[in-house]
């Protein structure tokens, strides 16, 4: 069974997620934005073995930390879409922007497409393209345990931003509506910032996609 950890890290508070296969404890890391101490002392607490890391996209908050963990631990990048080449080309600068600890660009290991897998031990993850808070933004969905990964495309009473540069509002709402809805309303989401909700909450609820 995947087992799954969330903690809030940066001063943005960004939910990074640790997921586990409970059986080997082999492990992967969903947006490492920073506070990498933070995250690998809950590694170390947890016995896992941290083989991956999982991105959602590019933006500061989300991957300033994933240069240096990869390089610290040897470990491959995968993901986002190659649509988010711009923001992975300005991490450095972001990150002096908004007062983060120097980050520094990086090249995936695995570029992500729509409809591609990624693999845990002996678990598949589908993973969703879901542009419009950056353009290559992904979501990463486990049907075994009924949880997505859905990093700033939507949040519990909210979604993502799209007044950054290359955001979509239209594209962002075709995404949620078209790729999202329909891995089922009993599926639980972690977003990229605050509480935890349901597909089927969001769309009987939420004011900006509600009763799509």
């Amino acid at each position: 069974m995947l087992q799954y950890l969330t903690i809030p890290v940066t001063p943005f508070q960004q939910n990074c997620s640790l997921i586990w296969d409970d059986q080997s404890l082999q492990a992967a890391v969903v947006d490492p934005g920073g506070d990498l101490e933070v995250l690998l002392d809950a590694v170390a607490k947890l016995g896992l073995k941290l083989e991956q890391i999982w991105i959602t996209h590019a933006h500061v908050d989300h991957a300033a930390g994933t240069a240096e963990l990869a390089e610290r631990l040897g470990l491959p990048i995968i993901g986002p879409h190659p649509g988010d080449q711009f923001w992975i080309d300005r991490l450095a600068a972001s990150a002096q922007s908004y007062g983060f600890p120097p980050a520094t660009a990086f090249t995936p290991t695995r570029w992500l497409q729509d409809c591609d897998t990624v693999t845990l031990g002996s678990h598949t993850l589908q993973v969703r393209h879901c542009p419009g808070h950056t353009p290559g933004h992904v979501v990463f969905h486990s049907p075994e345990i009924k949880r997505a990964f859905v990093g700033d495309v939507l949040f519990a009473g909210s979604i993502g931003r799209t007044d950054f540069p290359m955001g979509n509002h239209e594209d962002l709402i075709n995404a949620i509506v078209q790729r999202l809805w329909p891995m089922g309303d009993d599926t639980v989401f972690i977003p990229g910032h605050g509480p935890e909700s349901t597909f089927g909450r969001e769309r009987k609820s939420n004011p900006y996609v509600g009763g799509t």
